[in-house]
């Protein structure tokens, strides 16, 4: 069986968490956020986890899941950033900041989203029998939280492959129409497949959009956009797979009890 990395990208603070740490909420009576992704992730058998940390997240994560998590090793990626920014350069930057640790392939996800245990499963089996890169399809009314407006990266399908990711602003389930999306869209979550060569590729294009972004003090490079330009460009194979979970995430303070609601009733 091949080794496995699980990935999960926490180095952001949201400013409308008043500078808490967002994974860190009490999504049951004894379980954080995080944990309980983790739970989930972890009925699959990863060979090590790797946490892509920020300045303020560092300390925090090292301290609850120190070097070895439920006899899982450890590792802690920072994703650094200067004073010239005000955020992180994005899921990209955060993806190739764990390159030093990924030398197998890989899952990188959220730390802020459950995305349930068989939806790990299907794409760690993915990955053990192909050497195609893989994602998880989501219908778009299912994946966007009741009230707020959301980001998501709506998949273009052919047959059973992605042929282009587009970044959708402004999502509302009041009002899909505002943002030209539909409720039965397919969308991403953030949740993927890959070997370890995809590294070197995404390593270039985020060099380029740094430099054509510099003293840009807000700009991301997204995963989504940049794998749906290796698709393009250089004929990537991303598979789609459906999932029988449903995605639960926290965007908004408010997500919080909606969360713990949906979890109590499970």
């Amino acid at each position: 069986m091949k080794k496995v990395a699980l990935v999960l990208m926490v180095a952001g603070i949201s400013s409308r968490f008043g500078g808490r740490i967002k994974q860190f909420a009490k999504v049951t009576e004894k379980e954080t956020l995080i944990e309980y992704s983790l739970k989930q992730a972890l009925k699959s058998p990863f060979s090590k986890i790797i946490f892509v940390v920020g300045n303020k997240t560092e300390a925090p994560f090292k301290e609850m899941f120190g070097s070895n998590y439920q006899g899982i090793p450890v590792y802690y990626a920072l994703q650094k950033y200067g004073p010239e920014r005000d955020k992180p350069w994005g899921t990209t930057d955060a993806l190739v900041s764990a390159k030093p640790f990924l030398d197998c392939p890989f899952i990188v996800c959220n730390g802020d989203d459950i995305y349930g245990e068989n939806t790990f499963a299907i794409l760690l089996n993915h990955l053990q029998s192909s050497q195609e890169s893989a994602s998880i399809g989501y219908k778009l009314e299912d994946a966007i939280p009741e009230n707020g407006a959301v980001t998501r990266g709506i998949f273009q399908v052919n047959g059973e492959y992605v042929s282009k990711i587009t970044e959708k602003l402004g999502i509302e389930k009041s009002n899909f129409s505002l943002s030209g999306t539909s409720p039965s869209d397919t969308c991403s979550q953030n949740i993927w497949a890959f070997h370890s060569q995809i590294l070197e590729t995404l390593s270039k294009i985020l060099e380029k959009f740094k430099r054509e972004h510099q003293g840009d003090r807000k700009a991301e490079a997204l995963l989504p956009t940049d794998i749906s330009n290796i698709i393009e460009t250089e004929n990537l194979k991303l598979k789609i797979y459906p999932t029988p979970d449903k995605w639960t995430g926290i965007t908004n303070p408010e997500d919080e009890e909606t969360v713990r609601n949906k979890l109590s009733s499970n």
